[in-house]
This record gives C-alpha cells, sequence and structure tokens, in this order.
C-alpha cells in the first residue's frame, strides 16, 4: 500500500501519469483537495471525462475540476485513447473503444483507498460514454468480474476487452477475467449536453458539415483536425445509448443548453426520460461548450454534488 500510495500523492503533486488502459497507456491527472492526506483522510472522486476532438484540458472541463477540489473532491481527469496524451490510433477509437476506456479508469478510481464514492462527470460523446458505462455497471450482478466481458447489450461490441489498471508501473488490477470492482455502479452521473446524436450523424452520414455514405463509408470521414473511422461510424449506428443507459437508476444530475447547435435539446430530454432520479436544468441562451454562462454551470455541478455528498 506504501508503493500506491507515493504514486499517488506523485500523480497529484507532478501533473500528468498515466495508467494502462484496454487501448493502450492512458494519461490522466489526479487533483486532491488541499491538505489532504490520502493515507488518513477520505472524499468522494469525479471522474471527468471529455467530448469527442477534444481532450482532458479543453474547457470548461479544467475549471470545474478545479471548483471541484475546493469544495473537498478529488478529480481525475483522462484523455480517451487517441486524443490527447494518450496512446492508440484515431483509426481504432470507438465508442465502445471509450467505453472501454472509462471501465479501466472507474475500476482504478475504485481501487484507491482513500475514495468514498465516485461520480462520473461527462461532457458531450463523454457523457453518452459515461451514461452506457453506468448502465452496463448497475446491470452486471453483484460479484460480477468487471475485467472480463461485459454483460447486457455491449456484450459482442466489447468482448474480449481487458480492463487492466496500473499507476506508476504498480499493478492496482488483475487481468481480464479476474474480480475487481464487481459490478458497482456510480455514485451519481453528471451529464452535460451527452451526444446521443451521434448515433443520428452516424446514420445519416453527417457529420458537422461533412457527409458520407452512411450504408458504405469510407476508410475515415476528415472532419477539421479529426478523423471519425468506419468503424466508428458504423458501430454508432447500432449503439443501444438509451437502452444501456436506463440500465443505470442512481442520481443523474443533467445540463444542456437551449441554443446548443451540435447537440440539440431533445437529446437531453430523451435522456430526462429514461432516469427517474434526474434534476434536468436547461441554460437558457447557452451553447454546446457553456463558453456564454460559464459561473451558472459551475455553480449548478457545485450545488448538486454538494447537497449529495458533502451535506453531512
Amino acid at each position: 500500500m506504501t508503493g500506491l500510495l507515493g504514486s499517488l500523492i506523485a500523480a497529484a503533486s507532478n501533473g500528468t501519469e498515466y495508467l494502462q488502459g484496454p487501448n493502450g497507456r492512458l494519461c490522466y491527472v489526479l487533483q486532491l483537495p488541499r491538505n489532504f492526506d490520502p493515507a488518513r483522510d477520505k472524499c468522494p472522486l469525479v471522474i471527468v471525462m471529455h467530448g469527442v476532438m477534444a481532450h482532458k484540458d479543453v474547457p470548461p472541463l479544467p475549471r470545474i475540476a478545479r471548483k471541484l477540489m475546493r469544495e473537498g473532491f478529488a478529480v481525475l481527469r483522462f484523455d480517451f485513447n487517441a486524443q490527447g496524451k494518450s496512446d492508440g490510433d484515431v483509426l481504432k477509437c470507438t465508442i465502445p473503444s471509450e467505453i472501454a476506456d472509462a471501465r479501466a479508469v472507474y475500476d482504478y478510481a475504485r481501487s484507491l483507498p482513500f475514495v468514498s464514492s465516485v461520480v462520473l462527470l461527462a461532457h458531450s460523446q463523454g457523457g453518452v460514454v459515461a451514461g452506457m458505462l453506468a448502465g452496463e455497471l448497475a446491470g452486471e450482478p453483484a460479484g460480477a468480474e468487471a475485467g472480463g466481458t461485459p454483460t447486457g447489450e455491449l456484450s459482442g461490441m466489447l468482448a474480449g476487452a481487458e480492463t487492466v489498471g496500473t499507476l506508476a508501473g504498480e499493478p492496482v488490477l488483475g487481468p481480464a477475467g479476474e474480480p475487481s470492482n464487481k459490478g458497482t455502479a456510480p455514485d451519481a452521473l453528471v451529464l452535460l449536453a451527452p451526444g446521443a446524436v451521434l448515433k443520428d450523424y452516424a446514420l445519416e452520414g453527417r457529420f458537422l458539415g461533412v457527409e458520407c455514405d452512411p450504408v458504405d463509408p469510407p476508410e475515415y470521414v476528415h472532419v477539421y483536425w479529426y478523423k471519425f473511422s468506419r468503424d466508428y461510424i458504423k458501430t454508432a449506428q447500432t449503439l443501444p445509448i438509451y437502452e444501456v443507459s436506463a440500465q443505470y437508476q442512481g442520481p443523474v444530475c443533467l445540463i444542456h443548453g437551449d441554443e446548443d447547435k451540435i447537440v440539440p435539446l431533445k437529446y437531453s430530454e430523451q435522456y430526462r426520460d429514461i432516469w427517474q432520479d434526474c434534476e434536468f436544468t436547461v441554460i437558457p441562451r447557452e451553447n454546446h461548450l457553456f463558453s456564454r454562462h460559464p459561473s451558472r454551470l459551475d455553480r449548478l455541478i457545485i450545488d448538486y454534488l454538494r447537497r449529495r455528498f458533502l451535506s453531512e
């Protein structure tokens, strides 16, 4: 345990570190509350997931992370495979591969001795990943082997994916087939404009102004600096986004701007309808990046998580 805690402190003080995911190394930043001693104290941890064509340091995520730290939360931000500083090939990047990445990070977070609860906070495409991961975890029977083949509707897509976590070279989980967090679902979700529209984009062959044949897509579609691969498009077309996400019935904070031109509001309205314990807030005159009213967004997130985890 001493080696692990030493690595934790190094990760929190030295910036970026790496853990081994199913698709290569995943770059992450672990931020602990001020004057927090991971050898003695406990606190909730928030895993932050970015959207497509982005990374862990794209606004508004770093700002939200800093404010959560000041409130007493630990925060873990990471880059999905082939994005930011993480390993991987963008042409192999799909929603199922990102769910596998998120599962590796989640298993690692659950293994940390100072963590009292785990929240998934995600923006845009990251919100789709977070919702589906939460649904898969909730749908697993108690004692499920989290490192092996998942249960539910994603089993065909993710079959054989390994979930192996390491921190600074020290293993914290076993190989695929060994028990890890036993199907423990997240303690809460905070979703910012979750991008379920991606399925319709793939079905229509339309990606931010760039079009392709959805029936027979090319090797990739080049959008700005990013490449949406044929595998990304074909897997997105059959993705059971709401069906899998609905298996999670824990607390959800759902926030969307009413002037979001990338992910229309109706997609969050459909999320709202699948969850009973969902606080849904629409921010007037707000866009997809929540850049017009950042303080309003921050306040909604902080107030929700404070009520849920710091009220005692």
